[in-house]
């Protein structure tokens, strides 16, 4: 596994400021109807020749796309990443009135109403919003826009199972099962935006009160020896069997929908070596955004890399760079999603508002639990 090429963004890091409560069909993104044509609502202002994407660890960009911003619009593009999106928010929040750049890109639905509480962005409606599926866009006032969607899920590495004979897991229910004791790697849903959209998942399926609720459900993961870990790719790389190139011990781990496309280009498989789980109820369909910091100091700037990030010259380049599917319904995915790639059935959605009210709470509690 090539390690330093092989990198996502979900959610799919994907996962939650959402759409409607409870469980939806999935849309590709060709098949969404385009919502009409906005207006841009900032000023002129003059343009600075240069200009900072604040992101995350898992944001990748060819040489290619990077040298067509600068050269077409003459703005140097400077990158900052800053770990992973719960860590970058974070930071984000703490230097809000000292911006480290100008435009974000990686928050996701799982952190949104969190962003968009702290105040940290500005409206902006691109152009490109028109080919942008209305299901997509969770902020009306356009301060985040929609930049990539995939899905969180468990994947499990098949060779390993095989071996083992053992039968791999079809539902998230089974990783409390004896027979599946120790097998299983997760993301620590404060600090990573998978290990967020997993829990999320949880609480949907177990719900917060009644006999069986998903605090029970991790509590009995617990006792199954379940590990977690700080973000994906300490869970991918170091701990999953199939991504850590031998030396892991977890055959399942948290990862995304169109990890088993991403073994296939960066081994040069004919198959994958991995499964992931799209059955019903079992993948949190996460949306990424893209904004334009409040106090950024180069707004002009700020808007054209924005309109950039969402032009299907850019959202092309998604499905090969960032493992997840571009929010622009003109970007082609390409054959290799197509073919490995699985969209879920009935990926889980919550709504923004009941994530806003209780996540802080939730992630209390998870952490009350797993990690006290």
């Amino acid at each position: 596994m090539k390690k330093q090429s092989f990198i996502f963004t979900f959610l799919l890091s994907f996962v939650s400021g959402l759409l409607l409560a409870g469980c939806t069909p999935a849309q590709s993104p060709q098949t969404d109807t385009p919502a009409p044509a906005p207006t841009r609502t900032s000023a002129p202002a003059p343009v600075a020749d240069e200009v900072t994407l604040v992101t995350h660890d898992s944001f990748d960009i060819s040489e290619d796309a990077l040298q067509q911003f600068e050269r077409t619009s003459g703005i140097k593009l400077n990158i900052l990443k800053s770990g992973d999106a719960g860590e970058m928010l974070n930071t984000l929040l703490l230097s809000k009135d000292a911006p480290l750049g100008d435009v974000v890109y990686g928050i996701d639905n799982t952190f949104l109403s969190r962003a968009l509480a702290g105040n940290l962005f500005r409206p902006y409606a691109a152009p490109a919003l028109t080919n942008i599926p209305q299901r997509l866009k969770l902020d009306d006032q356009n301060r985040l826009l929609p930049v990539d969607f995939g899905y969180v899920t468990l994947n499990y590495d098949a060779g390993w199972f095989e071996q083992a004979g053992l039968e791999p897991p079809t539902d998230i229910a089974d990783l409390i099962a004896p027979a599946y004791k120790g097998l299983t790697v997760v993301e620590n849903p404060a600090s990573s935006s998978p290990g967020l959209a997993f829990l999320l998942t949880t609480i949907w399926r177990y719900g917060d009160v009644g006999e069986y609720t998903w605090r029970h459900f991790w509590k009995d993961l617990k006792r199954n020896d379940v590990l977690v870990t700080d973000g994906w790719s300490a869970a991918y790389f170091g701990q999953f069997t199939a991504g850590s190139g031998g030396e892991g011990s977890r055959p399942i781990v948290v990862s995304y929908a169109t990890s088993p496309a991403a073994e296939v280009f960066f081994n040069e498989l004919d198959a994958p070596p991995t499964v992931s789980i799209n059955t019903p109820g079992n993948s949190f369909e996460q949306v990424e955004f893209v904004g334009i910091l409040q106090k950024s100091p180069h707004p002009a700037a700020a808007e054209k890399l924005v309109d950039f990030l969402l032009d299907v010259s850019f959202q092309q380049e998604i499905p090969q760079h960032q493992w997840v599917y571009p929010a622009n319904s003109q970007a082609p995915v390409g054959d290799l999603f197509q073919k490995w790639a699985k969209i879920p059935a009935e990926p889980v959605t919550l709504a923004a508002d009941a994530i806003a009210q209780h996540r802080e709470q939730w992630l209390e509690d998870w952490t009350d639990i797993m990690l006290r």
